[in-house]
C-alpha cells in the first residue's frame, strides 16, 4: 500500500548524523507539530540527485522557510555517514536535514520503494516529494521511473 494524501507518516527509526555518530530518530517525531517538505531519491552522489534534486532544495531553502516550512528533509536509502558527507559536499547544513533510511524501513512502510538491483542499487526509494503538516501528508508528487519533473523544489514551492 502506498502512502497517500491524508495519511500519517509511519512510525519507524531512521538516522541523522549527530556530533560524531549516527543518531536514531523516530520518523513520526521528525514531522510532529511542524510543516515539513520531504523529498526522497534513489541515492546520494548519483547524477540527477546531486546535480538537480538536492541542489534545488538547498538553493531555495529560504523561500520555503519564508512560506512557513519548518524543515526540509532529504531522505535516501543510504547510511547516515554517506548522507552526512553528501550534505556537506552539497552545502546542505542549516538548509536541508539529511536523513538516512539505511535499511529502507520508512520507504518500505510508505510503499515508495523500487527494486533497482539491475542498476546495482538493490531496494531503494523512488523519487518523490511531499508536504507533511503535523505528521499528515497534504501533497504527494511521485515521479515516474527515471523522470525528474514533479518532485523538484520549484514545483513543491508552488504547492505551499
Amino acid at each position: 500500500m502506498t502512502i497517500a494524501v491524508g495519511d500519517s507518516i509511519p512510525d519507524v527509526t531512521v538516522h541523522v548524523m549527530g556530533e560524531s555518530v549516527p543518531e536514531p530518530k523516530n520518523s513520526a517525531e521528525l514531522f510532529a507539530g511542524r510543516k515539513v517538505v520531504l523529498f526522497a531519491l534513489p541515492g546520494a552522489f548519483t547524477p540527477t540527485c546531486s546535480a538537480k534534486h538536492l541542489p534545488g532544495f538547498i538553493n531555495m531553502a529560504s523561500e520555503f522557510f519564508e512560506k512557513g516550512v519548518d524543515a526540509i528533509i532529504c531522505l535516501s536509502v543510504n547510511d547516515a555517514w554517506v548522507m552526512d558527507a553528501w550534505g556537506k559536499a552539497q552545502g546542505a547544513d542549516g538548509k536541508v536535514i539529511m536523513v538516512a533510511d539505511g535499511s529502507g524501513d520508512l520507504s518500505r512502510a510508505m510503499g515508495l520503494t523500487a527494486d533497482m538491483s539491475g542498476a546495482g542499487f538493490g531496494e531503494r526509494s523512488i523519487r518523490y516529494a511531499m508536504i507533511v503538516d503535523n505528521g499528515v501528508v497534504t501533497h504527494l508528487n511521485v515521479e515516474e521511473p527515471r523522470k525528474f519533473e514533479i518532485s523538484d523544489a520549484q514545483t513543491m514551492l508552488t504547492l505551499l
